[in-house]
């Protein structure tokens, strides 16, 4: 991963750990995917699009990168897929106990998992709001749990789960998927008012996950596995506006880019989008306000509860 200092090019006075509301944590991870390889190189594709875009955000009318954004190490661990967790999950819950607003840029979509152990542990009752082309609730697969196809099992089973975009699954995915929390692209398509009904069903404490191939190819083709039928630019953002505007978003994910050398629009649109999120994150908030309540104290589980045996990989 090339040497970038600071997230986006922003100055060194917004970039520190001690001063930034946010930390962006970078996993160079691509070990179990299955089709399209080079998810691995997405992080540095992403920052690198990221210091070529404006830091305005017209629609918010804000510079959110003024409430400062910590550019973490990159998680580099590959040993094992199961070590890879691990260390995902170390590092996003030290800085959420540093009570900052944590993300991720992966990295194929087994990098979430510890992470989303990670906020499980520090937040009392959280919904995980998935979107994504895919089901993602294998329990194993190809000999392991830490599989990009069960990046969502875990969840499903630990922490309330709502998908968003699904479009493509296994028949065996179906003894697990709760499908009352299942928004289906294909109804999505013709249903008006499923972005409302998204946000019935989520809690109050919600994290994010966003797979890149929930995206239509046609506005983003640089994934390991493009399904046709996905969303679009602006319903997307009109969706997760409403989110962070309804809901306690605590922190997020951006995983599954796999950069095209010769076409970096597919880089560009995941720094955007990026951007956006963090912008609908803040757009209430002053460069000098202190973070309010991010991290709940009260809660800390113990990981050995978790409901599938780990040793089994």
């Amino acid at each position: 991963m090339k040497t970038i200092n600071t997230y986006a090019g922003i100055p060194e006075k917004y970039a520190g750990i001690e001063s930034s509301k946010i930390v962006l944590v970078p996993v160079t991870y691509d070990e179990t995917s299955t089709w399209g390889k080079g998810a691995d190189k997405g992080p540095d594709a992403f920052l690198q699009a990221s210091e070529n875009m404006e830091l305005y955000d017209i629609e918010t009318d804000t510079e959110v990168y003024k409430q400062g954004i910590y550019l973490a190490n990159a998680v580099t661990e590959k040993s094992s897929p199961e070590a890879m967790v691990n260390a995902v999950h170390e590092v996003i819950k030290s800085n959420i106990k540093r009570n900052k607003f944590v993300t991720m840029f992966g990295g194929e979509h087994s990098v979430s998992i510890g992470a989303i152990r990670a906020f499980n542990e520090c937040y009392q009752n959280l919904t995980v709001l998935q979107i994504d082309a895919h089901a993602d609730l294998r329990k194993e697969y190809e000999g392991t749990a830490y599989n990009h196809a069960c990046a969502l099992y875990e969840a499903n089973e630990m922490t309330h789960l709502v998908q968003v975009g699904i479009r493509s699954m296994d028949s065996s995915e179906k003894s697990v998927m709760n499908i009352d929390n299942v928004f289906f692209a294909h109804e999505m398509a013709v249903d008006s008012y499923w972005m409302d009904n998204v946000i019935e069903l989520l809690g109050d404490t919600v994290y994010i996950t966003f797979d890149l191939d929930a995206l239509d190819p046609s506005i983003m083709p640089s994934t390991g596995t493009p399904e046709p039928g996905g969303l679009f630019w602006y319903e997307t953002l009109e969706f997760l506006k409403k989110v962070f505007e309804q809901k306690n978003v605590v922190g997020f994910d951006l995983v599954e880019l796999c950069p095209n050398e010769t076409d970096p629009s597919s880089d560009f649109l995941a720094a955007k989008l990026y951007y956006k999120m963090l912008s609908y994150k803040f757009q209430e908030q002053n460069e000098n306000d202190e973070n309010d309540n991010l991290y709940d104290y009260q809660k800390e589980t113990n990981i050995s509860k978790l409901k599938y045996d780990q040793d089994e990989d």
